[in-house]
Formats: structure tokens, C-alpha cells, sequence
């Protein structure tokens, strides 16, 4: 049962990473674009995040610190203050998305704009980070985001052709009228959804509210290695329902009512409830995650008492950044920008920072002064160089792409 548990930190960082609002919309959206022929990239960022999780994870149980504070004083205050600057602008991005997420969840229900949800979500964000234990929190949210199984079940309900389904999977074609730019911009925004910056800040910086130590890798690795593939499983779920309901009719996405379209369609009503809940659950465990992201970052980064698990006196200045950045998120989305379009904004500003992020990690998680004989084997550095390479050219290719395509009009 303690193994189990254990889990649910990466459960809740998977969830948030891969299917939040954005995510939800985006993997939709690919899909009924596109059919399968994506899921090669979201494939490739899944294993990427794993690696760094399970790296970034190791550096915090073994030198007892979180990452900020290790890469300040590893690569000093400048190239520290340029990943805290490029990570917090894109979490700040996410975090608005997020709340208009629970949001537009409520409205699908209530049928009350969900511009009016949005204040609430916010402050409803700010308690639950305010008065509930992290392990409560993680546990609570992590395992409600699980409802969203619902659309595995959808996709075996709707039997697909899985000859076919392999097929176009292992031998993805562009679609003859589909301009190959517009599908490298996409697949690049799937390839920055699975490795956005503020999962592995939250994953390490989670790790040290539990208290993790050396003795705990097998824990750490228990949450990388099976939270984050049950994320992304559940993102190629939505994306597959998506293939197999919308693409075929030429259905195209903008809105979270057609992402959960595929359950109604597969299994009524019920199916329909399911998803919802599972929406809802998925975006407020992301706001969660990318409002304590947030703290983190900026307190680690200065020195700052930061985290739940110390009492809000000593941690003031951080729980001031958490209530401004939920502030700031909020007032965005109430300007009445399309929440979709700020996720996937924020999706191709994170593949830009994405190098700041790993590199750092790679480093650390190699100097033995710090991890001593837990140091980065051959073939994590293998794995870590490779990927390393693949988000330098993501990095170098999607503003270019975005313009070309007009943001994959």
C-alpha cells in the first residue's frame, strides 16, 4: 500500500504535464488532424521526461536540495536567473490556462459562462494550497485525475481496426493536404507538452516536501517510471479517441466540449459525466501544480523558506509569489484571451526554454560532489545527451514554425 501511495506524486506531475487543458485540447486536436500520425512524438517526449523526472528526482533524494538552489550555485546567478525567468513566464502562461480549465469544466456543467467560474477556481486553488496537507493534496488529486481512464475505455469500445491503428502509428504519412510546416509545429507542441519545464521543478521540489533521502530511488523511480507513462497513456487515449470519432466525420477542435465528445459518442451519458470529472480533476491538480511551481522556482532560485510542509510565517515570501502568480493568472484569462491558444502559446515558449531546463540537470546529475557514487551512469547520460540534442533543435525550430504557420493555422 506505501508503494502504492508513493506513486501519486508522479501520478499528480503526470497528469498535470500531460493532460491539462492545453494537453486535452492539443492531443484532440492532433488527433482529429491527423489520425495517428503523431503518435511517434508524444512517444519520444514520454520517454524524455521520464529520464530527467527520474534525474531530477535522484539529484533532490540524494543532495537533500531542491533545483534551483543547485543550479545557482552550479552554474551561477546568471544562467540561473535566465532558466528561473524563461520557466516562470511559461508556468505563468500554463497556470492561466489551468484555471480557465476548471473553469470551462464547470460551465459544460452548469452551463453558466465560464468566465464567471473563473475568480472561484482561482480562489478555490489558493485554499486547497493553502489548508491541505501536500499528501493529501497529491494523493486526492492524482488518483480523481485517474477517472479520466474513462477514454482508454472509450477507445475499446469503439473497436477500432487495431492492423490499422498499428499501421499508421509505426508509419506515420503526412496527410497529402496538410502542409508538412503545419505538422512539425504540432508535433513539436505535443514533443513540449510532455517536457514542460515546471514538471520536473515540481516533481524535485515534491520529492523534498516528502522528505525524500538516498534510501528512497526506488520510490523516486517508482513515480517516473509509472506516473509519468500513466499520464501519457492517458494523453494517447484522447488523442486515439479523438482519431477514431472526429477525424473520420472532419471534426476539428477549439473547444473542450468536442475533446469529450468521443465518450459520449462510445459510452452515453455516463461516459460523458466520467469525462468531465476527470477534466476537472486533471486541470485543478495542474493549477495546483503550476501555482506551487511557481513558489518554488522563485524562492529556491533566492533563498527563500518555501513549501507546504513549512508553516506560512517562515514561508511567507513564498506563499506571496503563489497567491501573485494565481492573481496574475487569473486577470489574463479574464481579459477574455481563448485559454486554448494561451496553453498552446505556452507550449511552443516552453519548447524555446527547454534546453535552459535540462541542461542544468544533465550537469548536476553528474557532479559526483554532490551525488557521490549516485552520480549519472552511462546509459542515463547516453539518454540524457540524445535528448538533450532533440530539445536544442525543437528549441531552434518552434518560432520559426509558429510564424510560418501562423500559430498551425
Amino acid at each position: 500500500m506505501k508503494r502504492l501511495l508513493a506513486v501519486t506524486l508522479g501520478i499528480l506531475t503526470a497528469i498535470g504535464g500531460f493532460v491539462d487543458i492545453g494537453d486535452l485540447v492539443a492531443s484532440s486536436l492532433v488527433g482529429a488532424r491527423y489520425g495517428f500520425a503523431l503518435v511517434w512524438m508524444l512517444l519520444l517526449g514520454l520517454v524524455g521526461i521520464c529520464v530527467y523526472a527520474e534525474m531530477a528526482g535522484r539529484v533532490a533524494a540524494v543532495s537533500g536540495r531542491p533545483t534551483f538552489d543547485l543550479v545557482r550555485e552550479r552554474l551561477g546567478p546568471r544562467v540561473g536567473l535566465a532558466n528561473l525567468t524563461a520557466s516562470l513566464l511559461v508556468t505563468l502562461l500554463t497556470l492561466a490556462a489551468e484555471l480557465a480549465g476548471v473553469a470551462l469544466a464547470v460551465e459544460l456543467v452548469s452551463a453558466v459562462p465560464y468566465l464567471l467560474w473563473v475568480p472561484a477556481a482561482g480562489l478555490l486553488v489558493w485554499l486547497v494550497i493553502w489548508r491541505v496537507r501536500f499528501e493529501t493534496m497529491e494523493r486526492i488529486f492524482g488518483l480523481l485525475g485517474l477517472v479520466l481512464i474513462v477514454f482508454i475505455v472509450a477507445v475499446w469500445r469503439l473497436s477500432p481496426d487495431w492492423g490499422d491503428v498499428l499501421h499508421q502509428v509505426t508509419a506515420p504519412k503526412v496527410p497529402a493536404d496538410e502542409p508538412v510546416p503545419t505538422y512539425l509545429y504540432y508535433a513539436i507542441a505535443l514533443f513540449s507538452s510532455a517536457m514542460t519545464p515546471y514538471e520536473v521543478f515540481f516533481f524535485s521540489s515534491g520529492g523534498i516536501e516528502e522528505r525524500w533521502k538516498a534510501t528512497d530511488l526506488a520510490t523516486v523511480r517508482i513515480n517516473a517510471f509509472i506516473g509519468f507513462p500513466l499520464g501519457g497513456l492517458l494523453a494517447l487515449a484522447i488523442m486515439s479517441a479523438a482519431a477514431l470519432v472526429l477525424n473520420p466525420a472532419g471534426v476539428s477542435v477549439d473547444h473542450l466540449s468536442q475533446v469529450v465528445l468521443p465518450t459520449s459518442v462510445a459510452l452515453g451519458k455516463f461516459g460523458l459525466g466520467l469525462a468531465l470529472l476527470g477534466v476537472f480533476a486533471a486541470t485543478f491538480g495542474a493549477a495546483l501544480e503550476t501555482a506551487l511551481s511557481s513558489g518554488y522556482t522563485v524562492a529556491q532560485y533566492f533563498g527563500w523558506t518555501w513549501g507546504k510542509s513549512a508553516a506560512p510565517r517562515r514561508a511567507a515570501r513564498f506563499h506571496v509569489v503563489v497567491l501573485v502568480a494565481l492573481l496574475a493568472g487569473t486577470a489574463l484569462i479574464l481579459t477574455g484571451l481563448d485559454p486554448v491558444k494561451v496553453t498552446e502559446y505556452s507550449l511552443i515558449f516552453a519548447a524555446v526554454a527547454l534546453p535552459l531546463t535540462y541542461l542544468p540537470i544533465l550537469v548536476v546529475a553528474n557532479d559526483r560532489e554532490y551525488m557521490g557514487e549516485r552520480a549519472n551512469g552511462r546509459l542515463a547520460n547516453v539518454m540524457g545527451t540524445v535528448y538533450l540534442v532533440i530539445v536544442l533543435l525543437a528549441a531552434v525550430a518552434a518560432l520559426p514554425l509558429m510564424f510560418a504557420t501562423k500559430a498551425g493555422q
